[in-house]
């Protein structure tokens, strides 16, 4: 960040302290801590592998996977709601020059769906690999997105849109099992 040499830098975190921790450690003119910018609320949840949710809650693991956008966690967020808590947080990015947003998958989902104007049913979907710098760059009819890796080992925790095979029946629930083979594999 420093070789960007821009001294109107400002960092925004969410209010758990990983993403603080992180800030901190960035030279900026401002840190602020949104509570906005929290990971979506995974409710009962929240902690679990998709393993262990399949098996404790094979009934909502399978209805997450038919529509993971408005899937809400029992006493958790739905990717919709996420995307309404973070609205204030977006018109106040768009009204700024230079923040870096330290956040978490699926707020950095949402934020890069806003910004490239993705489709929502595409959203939960958008590959946001750990450690991972996505600069947005705006011009007059698009957002231009850059990557950046950075040097730090992490598991793949990305999930590939599940293939719609109930074209006959699009009623029919997939089974916890079948909703399970799209789960990535552990390092």
């Amino acid at each position: 960040m420093e070789n960007e040499g821009l001294d109107d830098l400002k960092v925004w975190t969410s209010h758990m302290r990983r993403t603080i921790e992180t800030g901190e450690l960035i030279k900026c003119s401002r840190l602020d801590h949104w509570k906005a910018l929290d990971e979506l609320d995974a409710g009962v949840c929240e902690g679990m592998t998709y393993e262990e949710i399949q098996k404790k809650y094979p009934f909502d693991f399978a209805r997450r996977d038919m529509d993971k956008f408005h899937y809400r966690y029992p006493m958790g967020e739905s990717y919709e709601d996420l995307v309404a808590r973070l609205e204030p947080v977006i018109m106040e990015l768009e009204r700024q020059h230079h923040v870096l947003v330290i956040c978490h998958q699926a707020v950095a989902r949402c934020l890069l769906a806003y910004f490239t104007e993705m489709d929502k049913v595409e959203l939960p979907y958008i590959r946001v690999p750990l450690h991972t710098v996505f600069k947005l760059t705006p011009t007059a009819y698009r957002c231009i997105v850059e990557t950046v890796k950075l040097d730090v080992d992490a598991v793949d925790t990305h999930r590939d849109k599940p293939v719609d095979d109930s074209s006959d029946n699009p009623d029919e629930v997939k089974s916890p099992f079948e909703a399970l083979q799209t789960v990535p594999p552990r390092y």
